[in-house]
């Protein structure tokens, strides 16, 4: 299993996760089974959106004896009310819920402490007053290491990591996902209305949030990378392409900051699809030439990183150049530590003869000579 640092918080996990849907309704003997399969493959991330305390029980079963090799995304916010999940914002609620959470889990601590469920402005503006409150104080008791957010909505997150208090961004991202504006709905992410005509290129705001999240250290853990499962149909996908479940992990891999995707796993097999992406083949991750051929959506002029332009006769790293300066013009300034990577490059975007290989190879049609034109003027080399 690769494994990644998360940001500047210092977490490292496998690259791959596990959401907690696919436990529910599983007995004991059940979730203990897959977080054996979890452990033996390095798969030692789980996020706990759901306050099922049946749930709850089981995992803290599976993991006694074995807790530490875990790292534990638990949110914040979400209750059990009446028989069924419940979000809130109140804070006697709020506390209520993470105690139980963590009784059952039979902890004293957790990684992470996810605020559930931002998706509205409003709603950010509210959470910055009690709950956040709570949050610092948990993390500076060290009840909770870092704390996350939760949301669907690129302008709330990117006020969230602009505010300097969120570590962690769990964040919808797949390519379909990744072309929409924000919204305050969720439902409109999926809307088949909204994809009655072609979309052409991600939607700027979403890259913003990705590229601020990098330069600023807040890890992004991935949800809804196969949005849930309608990616891998033909019939349901939005995109009227089928993709894989290797080409879906691997678009949420390689966008900027993400740490770790939490994939849903509802039986034993879909778990151990997962975690062969670690052994597939750089052809089966490969999503280029898929996206590129989805009737409904096009990327035309946009870099997706997918390193198709390599290789280079001069030894450039074109792909990893052109999000250097993705990154760069997304801060208006050449950050530090893009300045340090960038220089730590074998080859550089001056290097390039203007042959025009990568461009021919590009599925996308990305001015790959003028990036390194641009690259190599804002670089100084």
């Amino acid at each position: 299993m690769q494994t990644r640092t998360w940001g500047r918080t210092g977490i490292q996990t496998g690259e791959i996760g596990i959401g907690c849907e696919g436990f529910l309704g599983k007995s004991p003997e059940q979730v203990m089974e897959m977080v054996d399969i979890m452990e033996a493959a390095g798969v030692n991330c789980i996020d706990l959106y759901t306050p099922n305390p049946e749930f709850r029980d089981s995992l803290g079963l599976a993991l006694r004896g074995r807790r530490e090799k875990f790292v534990l995304q638990a949110h914040l916010c979400t209750i059990w009310r009446d028989g069924q999940y419940k979000r809130t914002r109140d804070l006697a609620e709020v506390k209520e819920g993470f105690a139980d959470q963590l009784r059952r889990l039979g902890t004293d601590h957790v990684e992470v402490g996810m605020i559930h469920y931002v998706d509205a402005m409003s709603d950010w503006e509210q959470v910055l007053g009690g709950v956040m409150d709570y949050a610092l104080e948990l993390k500076k008791a060290g009840t909770i290491g870092c704390i996350g957010l939760s949301s669907h909505n690129p302008e709330v997150s990117l006020a969230a990591v602009k505010s300097g208090l969120v570590d962690v961004l769990m964040f919808s991202v797949n390519p379909c996902y990744d072309l929409q504006p924000a919204s305050e709905d969720i439902e409109e992410l999926w809307a088949a209305k909204n994809y009655a005509q072609p979309l052409v290129n991600m939607d700027p705001l979403r890259q913003e949030l990705y590229e601020t999240c990098q330069r600023l250290g807040v890890a992004i853990t991935v949800m809804k990378a196969f949005g849930g499962g309608d990616l891998l149909s033909g019939e349901l996908s939005p995109a009227g392409k089928a993709l894989t479940p290797h080409q879906c992990l691997h678009y949420a891999l390689t966008r900027p900051a993400v740490a770790c995707v939490m994939c849903g796993a509802r039986t034993v097999d879909e778990l151990k699809n997962s975690i062969a992406y670690e052994d597939a083949s750089a052809e089966e991750r490969d999503y280029a030439a898929a996206l590129a051929a989805m009737p409904k959506i096009s990327w035309k002029g946009h870099c997706m990183y997918c390193g198709h332009c390599a290789p280079c006769p001069q030894g450039i790293d074109v792909a990893t150049v052109t999000k250097f300066l993705n990154l760069s013009r997304a801060q208006g300034e050449v950050p530090e530590t893009v300045r340090e990577h960038y220089a730590a490059l074998p080859a550089k975007a001056g290097d390039c003869i203007a042959c025009g290989s990568c461009e021919q190879r590009c599925p996308f049609g990305v001015p790959a000579v003028e990036n390194m034109r641009l690259a190599a003027e804002l670089f100084g080399a």
